[in-house]
C-alpha cells in the first residue's frame, strides 16, 4: 500500500487526538477543543465560499440553528419548564428529546433542509448580491431566536445544557469533517464546483447543472455548520443569541481568506492561528517582566498584536498561507522545482 501525504498527516492527527487529553492541562485540552470545533465550522463554510467561489454570509445562521436544536433535545421537559421564564415552552419543545449523537445528526439534518428551502431564493442572484442575502439570513435567525422565547426562552437563552464534548468527541469529528471535505474536493463533485468558482457561464455551457452543484455545496456546508453548532452548545453548555452574531461569520472569514480560500488544508491551519493565536497571545495582556523591567497590564493588546501579525501575513502571503492549493499540492511543486 503506497504511503501518502495525506495518510501519514491522518495518522499523526490520530495519535494527537488519543494523547493530547493525557498529556495537556484542563486549559489546553479547551483551547484544543474550540479549535476542533471551530475547525469544523471553518473547512464547511470554505466549501461554499472557496471550493465553490460562491460569497455566503450564512455560517452564523446555521451554527445557531445547530446550537439550538441540539440544546432543545438534550435538555429534559423539566429543565426546560424550570428556564422558561418569559413564556411557557411550546407543546413540541417538552417532548422532543434524544441522545447526544442523534442530536448532533438531527442538527446536521435540519440546517441542510433549511439550507435546500433557502438556495433557492438565494443562487437566483450572484457576488454582492449573494452575499446580502445570505447575510440577511444570518440576521433573520438570531431576530426570530430572540422574538419566539417560547421556542428559544428569548433572549435569555438556554443554560444548563449537558456537557457531552471532550477533545476526543471535537477532535474526531474535526477529523472526520476533514476527511469527507477532501474526499468532495477530490470527487467529481468537487472538481465541478471548482468549474463553477472559475466560470460559471462557462461551466453551464460545458453541461454542468450549476443549481444542483452549488445546492449540493450550500447544503453540506450548512449541515456540518449545523453539527459545529451543536458541539459548540454543548461545549459552552449555554447558547443565547448574542452568540451568533455577523462576528462569528467575520471571524470563519478570516481564517478561510488566511489559510487560502479553496484549501482545506488552509482552513484547518488558519483555525489553529487565528483560534489558537488569540489564546496564546493572552500573555501579552498582563504585566510582562523583561531585562529587569515590569510593564504594566494592557489589556487588549494581544488582539493589536494579533491583528498586526494577520496584516503582515496577508501583505505578503496575498492568496492566503496555501493560495486554492493542499499540502500535498504544494510537497508536489517543491519536489518539481528540486529536480
Amino acid at each position: 500500500m503506497k504511503i501518502t501525504v495525506n495518510k501519514v498527516i491522518f495518522l499523526i492527527t490520530v495519535i494527537f487526538i488519543l494523547l493530547a487529553p493525557l498529556v495537556f492541562d484542563e486549559y489546553s485540552v479547551r483551547i484544543l477543543n474550540n479549535i476542533a470545533i471551530f475547525t469544523i465550522l471553518a473547512v464547511s463554510y470554505n466549501l461554499i465560499n472557496g471550493v465553490t467561489g460562491q460569497f455566503s454570509l450564512e455560517p452564523n445562521g446555521f451554527v445557531a440553528i445547530g446550537a439550538y436544536v441540539t440544546a432543545l433535545l438534550l435538555l429534559s421537559a423539566d429543565e426546560k419548564i424550570y428556564q422558561f421564564i418569559v413564556e411557557k415552552p411550546a407543546a413540541f419543545i417538552l417532548w422532543i428529546n434524544s441522545g447526544f449523537v442523534i442530536a448532533l445528526v438531527i442538527s446536521g439534518l435540519t440546517a441542510a433542509a433549511l439550507a435546500v428551502l433557502l438556495a433557492f431564493p438565494v443562487f437566483r442572484v450572484r457576488g454582492d448580491y449573494l452575499a446580502i442575502v445570505t447575510l440577511g439570513f444570518g440576521f433573520i435567525i438570531q431576530i426570530l431566536a430572540i422574538n419566539n422565547p417560547q421556542i428559544t426562552n428569548g433572549s435569555l437563552g438556554l443554560n444548563d445544557i449537558p456537557e457531552h464534548v471532550n477533545f476526543y468527541w471535537t477532535g474526531f469529528a474535526a477529523l472526520l469533517t476533514v476527511a469527507f471535505i477532501l474526499n468532495i474536493v477530490n470527487s467529481k463533485y468537487g472538481r465541478a464546483m471548482k468549474a463553477v468558482r472559475d466560470d460559471e457561464d462557462a461551466a453551464e455551457a460545458m453541461g454542468i447543472n450549476t443549481f444542483k452543484t452549488k445546492t449540493t455545496a450550500f447544503c453540506t456546508s450548512a449541515f456540518f455548520e449545523g453539527i459545529g453548532g451543536g458541539l459548540l452548545a454543548v461545549f459552552l453548555t449555554t447558547v443565547s443569541p448574542d452568540q451568533f452574531t455577523f462576528f462569528l461569520t467575520f471571524q470563519l472569514l478570516i481564517i478561510i481568506v488566511l489559510g487560502g480560500l479553496g484549501s482545506t488544508t488552509g482552513a484547518v491551519v488558519g483555525t489553529i492561528l487565528v483560534i489558537g493565536g488569540s489564546e496564546w497571545l493572552r500573555f501579552l495582556d498582563e504585566p510582562i517582566k523583561a531585562f529587569g523591567y515590569e510593564t504594566p497590564a494592557m489589556p487588549g493588546l494581544r488582539m493589536v498584536v494579533f491583528s498586526v501579525i494577520l496584516i503582515l501575513v496577508m501583505l505578503f502571503a496575498r492568496r492566503g498561507l496555501f493560495g486554492n492549493g493542499e499540502i500535498d499540492d504544494i510537497l508536489k511543486k517543491v519536489k518539481s522545482k528540486k529536480r
